[in-house]
């Protein structure tokens, strides 16, 4: 694999520890919007500003690129990284990576004439972070439940990628596990690996049996009517990505407990994580033959 020259632009620990890897296989490395990532400033030079941008094989942008007011998600800087700014100083035909890229940001790139792909459109990293996902959500459950997991009633809310490695690992602990869904399919898999299996629109009015429900779907699935079916001081963990899958406003009034978990792999395993996109870039790369 020869060297490649990147640019690792904002975002949290999974993308100071993605600058660090992409170092450690020999490639040239700067980062912006990541100055105060203080573990990785030994090995990658933090960039005073974008005038060698341009020199890029790739950039390569957070999980999410960027955040609801339209700017680089900048957690680790104090600098305000407008996404305007980015693609304006890059190359008309350079490469950009990003991740959840919306419909403003993949338009502005379309304007700046840059190429941008969304890597977490990819099924293999998809994959590897539903693992660190799951792990986080189960330690937020156990640092948060009077009970043991081994012996708790859990409702796993959606099927796909994640719901399946939840289920799997609350079993391997002892748990009860039900699985809501909206396909017949997938309720036929979550059977298949051992866990009771229940239609979505079949769920009102048998809620009150959970200690907790893991919520994965990125839709309003747990509606004011259905949070006050829950036992109380039932815990509610959603994983799933914004607009998120509770009615935050009812579970407050409800007074059940609810703990939105956004961007867990970043939090819990950012090392894990940074290698899921390191790998990830790099088949990009190769199939562009860059």
């Amino acid at each position: 694999m020869r060297a490649r020259h990147f640019w690792v632009v904002g975002g949290d620990l999974r993308q100071a520890k993605l600058a660090e890897l992409l170092a450690e296989d020999g490639n040239t490395v700067h980062t912006y919007g990541l100055e105060q990532a203080a573990e990785h400033q030994e090995t990658v030079r933090e960039a005073g500003d974008l005038t060698h941008i341009r020199q890029a094989d790739c950039v390569i942008l957070p999980l999410p690129a960027a955040g609801e007011g339209g700017a680089v998600l900048t957690p680790f800087s104090k600098r305000v990284l407008p996404m305007e700014e980015i693609f304006s100083a890059m190359a008309p035909g350079q490469l950009a990576l990003g991740g959840l890229i919306g419909e403003k940001t993949a338009a502005l790139a379309e304007e700046k004439r840059v190429i941008l792909q969304d890597y977490f459109q990819r099924e293999e990293l998809v994959v590897a972070n539903a693992v660190p996902t799951a792990e986080g959500a189960l330690q937020l459950a156990m640092e948060n439940l009077p009970i043991t997991l081994h012996g708790c009633r859990v409702l796993v809310l959606g099927y796909g990628r994640i719901g399946k490695i939840l289920a799997r690992q609350l079993r391997g602990l002892g748990a009860f596990v039900t699985v809501g869904a909206r396909k017949y399919e997938q309720l036929a898999w979550a059977e298949a690996d051992g866990c009771t299996a229940q239609l979505l629109r079949d769920l009102p009015g048998w809620l009150c049996g959970y200690d907790l429900v893991l919520n994965t779907i990125p839709a309003r699935v747990l509606t004011g009517e259905m949070l006050a079916d829950l036992k109380p001081n039932c815990l509610v963990i959603d994983v799933a990505s914004k607009p998120g899958g509770v009615d935050l406003d009812a579970a407050k009034k409800l007074g059940v407990p609810v703990i939105w978990a956004l961007s867990l792999p970043g939090k819990v395993a950012p090392v894990t994580a940074g290698r899921a996109i390191q790998q990830t870039v790099y088949h990009i790369l190769r199939e562009r033959g860059i």
